[in-house]
């Protein structure tokens, strides 16, 4: 069978592949901890459940509009201007199938071949792959551990070109954790103002789970708003991720020409989903908070478990639920037959000397890193963390340092 050549540019995602890879081994027995998905480990909401109840009981399992139920647009309307002070009308919201096609919608209605799309690295893994998907050309700035992994607006300016048709990026950023202040947003608007062909993609889909304080939307600023695509869903911020909901708010032009796409492939979200997802938006965020007070508990042990490790170098991330340590010290290093070249190399060993699943930071597009997600039990992370602690001491070949003493 010939297949498409487009399938040529894109790879199975790194994420994907080690949860499975550590499936498969947990099915042969092995006690794997697996730190490679992120995703909240906290059960959805008992009173979003109950609204999904309600809707199938009420009838709501007909197909539902393409762009959403008025209802929930107005519902994300009224949480863009409470949470944001955004004000968006319901048309120009539109909700899909998890924020992942929010991003590819806007991607495919925005980007022509050719077209080049900036995205600072490191980058959450999906977002080169659809940018080749549309037959553009990715245009990377390395942003390193050294900087927080934040961006410069001399970075962004010298990547600029008369080609330049995108900026796509995640504050709070996954895999790094991230955090764009105020004023570090107002410093690249300072750079789009001088560049007003270029669209910006703002990922926002871990908003609540900041640790640094207020969430900041570069579309608060008036002067690229109408060029701003935000992006979010219910996955993270209402440990939601199987109910697959996103929604994106924009230009009226560009939220049309996506509800259009989307008429054609998959139509509207799942109808019973979007009934909770109303409630979910329109509640307090009481069970939101309790998350990320758990979240940030863990973040505080990883990162200092991590910083005591020899050789290992990790930043403060203030938001997401990510670590995303620099291992490239280890690089040469060998024990036991295994060689670590890279940092697939070290996930791979991880997995297989210490029993932990990480995702190799290439797949982010940083190769000097490796992620781990703690949105799993601190009795998880605490083990995860000895075994790393030993694997690691394997290739520095001195006595174990444990990370919980």
């Amino acid at each position: 069978m010939q297949l498409a050549q487009r399938l040529n540019a894109i790879t199975e995602p790194q994420t994907i592949k080690m949860a499975k890879m550590s499936r498969e081994l947990r099915a042969k027995g092995v006690n794997i901890i697996d730190l490679s998905l992120g995703e909240p480990d906290f059960k959805t909401p008992e009173h979003i459940c109950a609204a999904a109840i309600k809707a199938m009981n009420d009838g709501f399992t007909k197909y539902p509009p393409v762009a959403g139920f008025p209802d929930l647009l107005e519902a994300i309307s009224i949480k863009l201007k409470r949470d944001n002070n955004l004000d968006y009308a319901t048309n120009e919201i539109i909700v899909s199938t998890g924020a992942k096609q929010s991003l590819y919608n806007a991607v495919m209605c925005i980007v022509d071949p050719g077209d080049e799309v900036i995205v600072p690295t490191p980058y959450w893994v999906t977002y080169t792959s659809q940018v080749l998907l549309a037959g553009g050309k990715v245009v990377n700035i390395n942003c390193s551990i050294d900087s927080d992994f934040k961006l410069t607006p001399e970075q962004l300016e010298e990547a600029m070109s008369p080609k330049t048709k995108l900026f796509m990026f995640s504050s709070p950023c996954n895999p790094t954790g991230s955090v764009y202040s105020r004023e570090e947003l107002a410093g690249l608007v300072e750079v789009f103002k001088r560049h007003p062909q270029v669209m910006i993609i703002s990922d926002e889909i871990y908003e609540y789970i900041n640790y640094a304080g207020h969430h900041v939307s570069i579309a608060q600023f008036d002067e690229v708003k109408d060029r701003v695509v935000v992006i979010n869903g219910m996955s993270k911020a209402y440990a939601m991720t199987g109910w697959r909901l996103g929604y994106m708010a924009g230009p009226r032009e560009l939220v049309q020409a996506c509800e259009k796409l989307q008429g054609q492939n998959t139509s509207g979200a799942n109808s019973i989903t979007q009934k909770a997802a109303v409630t979910a938006l329109l509640s307090d965020l009481a069970s939101t908070y309790k998350m990320v007070d758990a979240f940030k508990q863990r973040r505080e042990y990883v990162i200092g478990a991590l910083k005591k490790m020899p050789g290992v170098r990790a930043n403060n991330p203030e938001g997401a639920f990510y670590a995303f340590p620099d291992i490239s010290s280890f690089f040469g290093k060998s024990y036991d037959g295994h060689v670590i070249k890279n940092d697939d190399d070290m996930s791979m060993y991880l997995l297989n000397e210490a029993h932990v699943a990480t995702v190799c930071g290439s797949a982010f597009g940083t190769d000097s890193c490796i992620r781990l997600s703690f949105a799993t039990s601190m009795t998880n992370l605490m083990d995860a963390m000895e075994r790393i602690a030993g694997a690691l001491a394997k290739l520095n070949k001195h006595s174990v340092v444990s990370v919980n003493g």
